[in-house]
């Protein structure tokens, strides 16, 4: 009972208790008011709508954003962006301001969805960094998640419900707690939040998956659960007084234990698959440097972007032409033969790496810094969309340093999967007539960068194919100027 006893009402909770509800909107009776910036007493939000923008107050519940404008001594009515609906898609991003729309200020969250003609973007200005943007775009996603897990593996008794969004709420409220405690150095928003934190964990959704089967046997509450841990900070929902009379069944089921077993066993292994790829992600630390992007795609810097705009189908005319042209050639059989000739060529070419250690002489990449241009116009060609290009950099960094892992079997087992599927790859090409093939692969192929084919993908069997990439090793990257040598 202990665990029970250490969250007390702390300043936040009784201060989020104070504050009223947004203008012009009746509260929901299960909604809670989680977070409010914008007031006198706090710090400024302001939205931005072309090159205006808009102080005001911003309001966070358990099922909604809300927006007031400030007017000279109230608000205006609430603008609500409802998150708990599950049949609209959220998008909520970080996203940079500035005076008259120019992005300047990294320091911006951007929310869209299908149910707004245009995105909602909200600025939280503050002298250094962007911690209150991302504690907001953490806690926006938090509410988002929550729903979606609500909706995806329906959770509809109401008890079940309300104990998941009471986690969720205890989660937020001790998150404030320990921002309030450390203010020079705030904690992580993922070490408090549930949902936001295995959305992005390796396997997250088992663990979510198991969670939800945890729930089956929690129609009688517990004296140590979320919701009645709530009902003592004065948080209540009338299916809490209507399951009052099962406050005082003992322990869980053994069908619950087992569940509960099963979660701690996913959680276990999804902590160690997140530790094993800490040390992968440090090692890509210098990738997102501009000259490795430039080094590494020197010979594609010309046919890259061409080849993107057609796969996008930015022009769907010239992408239907490409289409049909490969079509057509589908019908030189020889073509087939050279693939897998190709394919084996490359099998070969891993194993005479292998043979030669290669991985063991290539231990990094050296990249000169080195420029022609002063420092001056470094700065000026580098002022607009910095931060995107980084990001893209590194992108692009990271995905070709795990090619070049795999092709010199650095990651060994990655590598005999690959080999094994270009091995097997090849035999298929020379015993099936390859026009046939072709054919489908190319239209599976240019069908799936469409906007009908992207919205029949499998969400499961994409996020297992980027877990797969995201634990290929990365070589080490070392940046050196002129004058040194490797």
């Amino acid at each position: 009972m202990e665990g029970c006893d250490i969250l007390t009402q702390p300043r936040c909770i009784k201060y989020l208790q104070r504050q009223s509800s947004p203008t012009g909107v009746a509260l929901a009776e299960d909604e809670f008011i989680l977070h409010v910036e914008g007031t006198a007493r706090t710090q400024r939000v302001v939205r931005h709508i072309g090159q205006t923008s808009w102080p005001g107050r911003l309001t966070l519940t358990n099922r909604a954003l809300y927006f007031e404008a400030s007017k000279a001594v109230s608000y205006e009515d609430a603008l609500k962006l409802d998150l708990s609906r599950p049949d609209v898609d959220h998008r909520v991003n970080a996203g940079s301001t500035g005076p008259w729309g120019a992005p300047l200020f990294d320091k911006a969250m951007i929310y869209e969805s299908t149910q707004l003609s245009e995105p909602v973007v909200l600025e939280f200005p503050e002298l250094t960094g962007s911690t209150r943007r991302d504690h907001w775009l953490a806690l926006t996603k938090e509410v988002i998640f929550l729903h979606r897990f609500l909706s995806k593996f329906q959770i509809e008794p109401p008890l079940r419900a309300w104990e998941v969004q009471a986690r969720t709420i205890l989660g937020i409220f001790r998150l404030h707690a320990a921002r309030e405690m450390l203010r020079i150095s705030p904690p992580v928003p993922s070490s408090f939040l549930i949902f936001y934190l295995f959305e992005e964990l390796p396997k997250g959704d088992y663990v979510l998956e198991e969670l939800s089967n945890s729930l089956g046997g929690t129609d009688a509450m517990h004296p140590c659960s979320a919701t009645l841990i709530l009902k003592r900070l004065n948080i209540s929902h009338r299916v809490v007084e209507d399951a009052e009379v099962k406050e005082g069944l003992e322990g869980p089921a053994g069908g619950v234990t087992e569940s509960l077993v099963s979660l701690e066993t996913t959680i276990g292994q999804a902590r160690e698959r997140r530790r094993s790829l800490s040390w992968r992600r440090r090692a890509s630390k210098g990738s997102k440097r501009k000259e490795l992007l430039i080094e590494l795609l020197s010979p594609l810097n010309q046919v890259l972007p061409w080849f993107q705009r057609i796969l996008s189908w930015e022009n769907p005319l010239i992408t239907l032409v490409v289409l049909t042209l490969s079509m057509l050639i589908t019908y030189k059989e020889w073509i087939g033969y050279a693939l897998a000739t190709f394919l084996l060529l490359g099998v070969i070419e891993m194993l005479r790496a292998r043979h030669k250690k290669m991985a063991e002489k290539c231990n990094e990449i050296v990249v000169s810094t080195s420029s022609e241009q002063t420092t001056m116009e470094s700065i000026v060609s580098a002022q607009h969309g910095l931060n995107n290009f980084h990001a893209a950099v590194q992108k692009a960094n990271i995905a070709i340093l795990k090619i070049w892992s795999i092709v010199v079997s650095r990651a060994p087992k990655h590598a005999n999967s690959v080999m094994l599927v270009m091995a097997g790859a090849a035999v298929l090409l020379m015993m099936v007539p390859f026009k046939y093939v072709i054919m489908a692969t190319t239209l599976l192929f240019f069908a799936s960068n469409s906007k009908a084919g992207k919205s029949m993908s499998d969400e499961q069997s994409n996020r297992r194919l980027r877990e797969w990439w995201d634990s290929i090793p990365v070589i080490p990257v070392r940046i050196v100027s002129d004058g040194m040598t490797s």
